[in-house]
């Protein structure tokens, strides 16, 4: 079956910047519908200034959808439309000490929600319409090594592809590749205060993006202030479970290890997955 409508999941990293260009040079015989930014809104600003520039190379739509600040949501821990928060996964210490993780929902509500619904509306159907299955092909920035990523979508409308998988291109292929065309770097897509940044992104961000670092510890002290002060568990954006401007600071003395869900890997709209 001929999918009626092909898109591009976009989170504006390495994998999906490539598998845009490699599109708009012709390297696919299939025709691109358009392309899908998920906006957290909180995102930093090296992404949006590679967003725009990116859009303006490439030939066919890049649509920006979004659920909202989830910022806000984190603050008021309601989402925009006035619904309980879906969690980040925050570093916990329990009153007993114990220490855990909160559960992830971000990423469905944030990144894959909003490219539903927008993916819905292209095809000029209500949120609750019927979609015959295989309606919509939709290509994923996931390279070989993150093979294990790859995943079939959840809503039987929608058929799943990696393009660079295909090829057998890893990371360091796209990077090449972008480099043989004089491409410039794409910055790593990630939330300003995702959790799973890893130490030594933690250390950058403050060294060249101080007013980026200031918002991470802006939010992460509003974790434990206020109405949140007297929660049963507290909430910390770092492992050490300690306030971030300290645990970045005298991070080399900390017995951790900082994990880091994306290592080499982008939050291209699948960092759940």
């Amino acid at each position: 079956m001929t999918p009626r409508l092909r898109l591009l999941s976009l989170g504006a990293g390495v994998q999906s910047t490539t598998l845009a260009l490699m599109i708009a040079k012709g390297e696919f015989s299939e025709h691109i519908d358009g392309a899908i930014f998920a906006d957290t809104q909180w995102e930093p600003a090296a992404t949006y200034a590679h967003l725009d520039w990116l859009t303006a190379q490439l030939p066919f739509p890049v649509y920006r959808v979004s659920a909202g600040n989830i910022v806000s949501a984190v603050l008021t821990r309601r989402t925009a439309s006035g619904k309980p928060f879906s969690a980040i996964p925050w570093f916990v210490t329990n009153p007993d000490g114990s220490k855990g993780m909160g559960s992830r929902q971000c990423t469905s509500n944030y990144k894959l929600a909003p490219i539903m619904w927008k993916t819905r509306e292209l095809l000029n159907v209500a949120r609750t319409g019927y979609i015959a299955p295989g309606t919509v092909e939709q290509w994923i920035g996931i390279s070989t090594d993150e093979a294990s990523r790859m995943k079939d979508a959840t809503q039987r409308y929608i058929t799943n592809r990696w393009p660079l998988i295909e090829l057998g291109m890893s990371r360091k292929d796209c990077l090449r590749w972008l480099e043989n065309y004089r491409y410039p770097t794409p910055p790593k897509s990630a939330c300003i205060g995702c959790p799973f940044h890893d130490q030594a992104t933690w250390a950058s961000m403050r060294a060249t993006r101080p007013d980026e670092f200031a918002e991470a510890c802006r939010v992460d002290t509003a974790l434990r202030s206020g109405d949140r002060a007297g929660m049963r568990r507290q909430e910390f954006m770092h492992a050490a479970r300690i306030p971030l401007a300290e645990a970045v600071e005298a991070w080399h003395q900390l017995d951790i290890m900082q994990p880091d869900l994306f290592a080499d890997l982008e939050c291209e709209g699948m960092c759940g997955v």
